[in-house]
């Protein structure tokens, strides 16, 4: 296990909602174990907007699952997850559901459009989340201002999932997730599958929602995504963060060559140049390597990187990369 590498990431004077210190997931798998999330810390303020952005396989959503605590039986975490001053990882899964999950803190899934359930209405799913958290105000009544918050008719309450396209499909699973008016939503690749008008619509509910006060964790491979939403950005790297800061600031001006990498792989209309590919494969997260994991892919790359990276402060966070030592 290499050493701590993070420090926490956001540094306010607001009231902190969610405070994540020195995280690590490990998965038991066929006498392994992977090191999906490794040692990562940051806080998070009432209103404020995050975006968690890196490849696939990074620990992205595991670092969601972990909030929510809806890991696999396999998982197994140290640190801790504090969320208005109640110990997440201390509380028992009956006072969580109780207390916290989905009233405090809810969860766009990754795909969550195909787990609605086919065989029942779109009003029976929403029904069995209040029934399950023991909601006592007015079903219906609150089931029909959650769907007319997300944009939809309340004639969508009546039909099965097949029967209503996929990105109504997403905005009703983006209700069920603010149904119980919690103060923060985890939205995990909410834009996947999705065609670009549809994309589109999406993004502009999640900044309305912003606006309205509603914290967000913006999980995304696309940082053109988590710009429109995310004040600050957090870059994953297999199972670390290895940048953060300003949204404005790293997307300007990226200082780890991992995020350099990220940002050239978006296309932009002004600029003729080819997209250059990140050449190589992430490192194998069963037996991470010493030093800088982006190593082997690094165009910069120096003898010194087979050491753990130092933490360089920026202007508004931090970077891990020997280059501005």
């Amino acid at each position: 296990m290499t050493q701590n590498p993070n420090v926490p990431l956001i540094h306010t004077v607001s009231v902190v909602t969610l405070s994540v210190d020195d995280l690590s997931v490990q998965y038991q798998s066929q006498g392994k174990k992977v090191h999906a999330v490794d040692h990562i810390s940051f806080s998070f303020s009432e209103g404020e907007s995050l975006g968690i952005a890196g490849e696939s396989g990074c620990g992205k959503s595991t670092l969601g699952l972990a909030i929510m605590k809806t890991l696999q039986e396999n998982a197994s975490v140290s640190g801790k997850i504090l969320f208005d001053d109640i110990s997440i990882l201390e509380t028992s899964d009956s006072e969580f559901t109780k207390d916290i999950r989905w009233k405090q803190v809810s969860m766009i899934f990754q795909g969550a459009m195909n787990s609605l359930d086919p065989v029942f209405t779109i009003k029976k799913q929403f029904m069995e989340i209040l029934q399950k958290h023991n909601f006592q105000g007015d079903h219906v009544q609150t089931i029909e201002s959650a769907i007319s918050s997300v944009g939809l008719s309340h004639s969508v309450l009546d039909k099965y999932p097949h029967e209503i396209s996929g990105g109504m499909k997403q905005r009703v699973v983006i209700a069920m997730a603010l149904i119980l008016k919690p103060k923060m939503v985890i939205a995990d690749e909410p834009t996947t599958a999705l065609d670009v008008l549809v994309q589109a619509q999406i993004m502009i509910l999640l900044k309305k929602l912003k606006k309205d006060g509603l914290s967000i964790i913006l999980i995304s491979h696309d940082l053109g995504i988590i710009s429109e939403i995310a004040e600050k950005v957090g870059i994953m790297y297999a199972g670390q963060i290895v940048e953060f800061g300003n949204m404005e600031e790293i997307y300007k001006n990226p200082k780890h060559p991992y995020t350099v990498a990220l940002l050239d792989s978006i296309p932009k209309l002004q600029e003729t140049k080819k997209i250059t590919p990140l050449k190589g494969n992430p490192p194998s997260l069963v037996n991470p390597p010493s030093g800088c994991r982006f190593y082997d892919r690094c165009p910069q790359a120096m003898d010194k990187c087979k050491q753990d990276p130092p933490k360089i402060k920026t202007a508004s966070g931090f970077v891990m990369c020997w280059l501005h030592e």
